[in-house]
């Protein structure tokens, strides 16, 4: 059978969702279905707007934290910890037993581990000249 590499900076939306697909069955004969379900936690300001937010999705077991952002003007309110916690209730009423975060800002592995993450694995110098740390924490 011929095959050829292809390199691409822009994929086809249809050629990532038959990759997606066809990994996530092979993983559901594996192990299990993931069942993965997207969970989201946003603040809002006073008038309506984004303030903050928490994205990212459960599965087998796990909460896992893509993406946590708060505004430069609302930091340092604990909204980041209230957001976890909040992530974090809604993923053990989906019966999820772990959380899984990474980041490479110093500053967020100091707010992870007071909300009770634990450092696990770091990867050096990425980016360069940091280290992305993966946390975890049971629930």
């Amino acid at each position: 059978m011929d095959t050829t590499l292809e390199i691409s900076a822009d994929p086809a939306a249809e050629d990532l969702k038959v990759l997606h697909e066809r990994l996530s069955a092979f993983n559901d004969s594996d192990v299990e279905p993931e069942a993965r379900k997207a969970l989201a936690v946003f603040v809002r300001d006073e008038s309506g707007a984004l303030a903050g937010g928490i994205s990212g999705y459960t599965a087998w077991g796990w909460l896992y934290v893509q993406w946590l952002w708060v505004d430069e003007a609302m930091r340092g309110q604990r909204l980041a910890g209230r957001m976890l916690e909040a992530a974090e209730r809604e993923a053990a009423a989906r019966g999820c037993h772990g959380a899984l975060i990474d980041t490479f800002n110093p500053k967020a592995v100091t707010a992870y581990e007071r909300q009770g993450y634990t450092p696990f694995g770091v990867l050096p110098d990425f980016p360069f000249g940091r280290n992305r740390v993966y946390l975890q924490k049971r629930l």
